[in-house]
């Protein structure tokens, strides 16, 4: 049985992935404005960002980490993790001591999916910071690799090929200082919608649940020696 149902991925297969120029000539993408994008900063916005975010069940996931831009130097990241919902996003900063039993909650959620791009890498990097395992996860790069696809989707042309929009990111903003103490504008609305945009690709595929590809499953709780030191 295929992984997709009629109406799915299998519908915008007749066409191989879009084009930059392409892209280049589609209507923009949508994505959430400043007010629906929240960055808790205490235990109690932590409490309720994760309290709506388990309701969700299903998420758009993302991460963002300071870049390095000497060889041989490596990430010290993530510094924020996004989690989108329909109407809104959250974004938790690792710098922010309070939010960390939280943010270490949904990444081990068995019962939340957090569906995203490129998130095979970083499952290790939140092993490797935090020492927990990232439960529930559905890389969409798997899904359209799954159908077909032979080179990785990524959102940008995930976003083209489904959704016939065009999803722009400022290279800018791609390299800027995620681990600083307050984002900008400009970060808060790159980091949320990378996440919006994954959620709205895994919507319009409309996969059912019990179809995707999900990855950590069944996997240990906590590494308990890097567990213990943010207690």
């Amino acid at each position: 049985m295929s992984l997709l149902n009629s109406k799915t991925l299998s519908d915008y297969m007749k066409k191989i992935a879009p084009t930059k120029p392409e892209i280049a000539l589609l209507q923009p993408f949508i994505g959430l404005a400043l007010e629906n994008i929240h960055v808790p900063n205490n235990k109690e916005e932590f409490a309720s960002a994760t309290t709506k975010i388990k309701a969700a069940g299903i998420v758009g996931f993302d991460t963002e980490s300071k870049p390095t831009f000497v060889v041989g130097d490596v990430s010290e990241g993530p510094h924020v993790v996004q989690f989108a919902l329909h109407d809104k996003a959250y974004l938790f900063q690792l710098h922010r001591a309070e939010g960390m039993p939280f943010l270490i909650e949904l990444l081990q959620s068995e019962q939340l999916i957090k569906a995203g791009f490129g998130l095979k890498s970083d499952r290790g990097h939140i092993l490797a910071k935090l020492g927990v395992h990232f439960n529930a996860v559905v890389d969409l790069n798997t899904v359209f690799s799954m159908d077909g696809y032979h080179k990785e989707m990524g959102v940008r042309a995930a976003v083209g090929q489904v959704l016939k929009q065009r999803f722009a990111k400022a290279r800018h903003v791609t390299t800027s200082n995620w681990s600083q103490p307050q984002l900008t504008s400009q970060q808060m609305l790159y980091a949320a919608n990378d996440a919006y945009a994954a959620l709205k690709v895994l919507e319009a595929l409309n996969l059912r649940r019990e179809d995707l590809p999900i990855m950590g499953l069944g996997q240990p709780k906590q590494n308990s020696h890097k567990a213990n030191a943010l207690e």
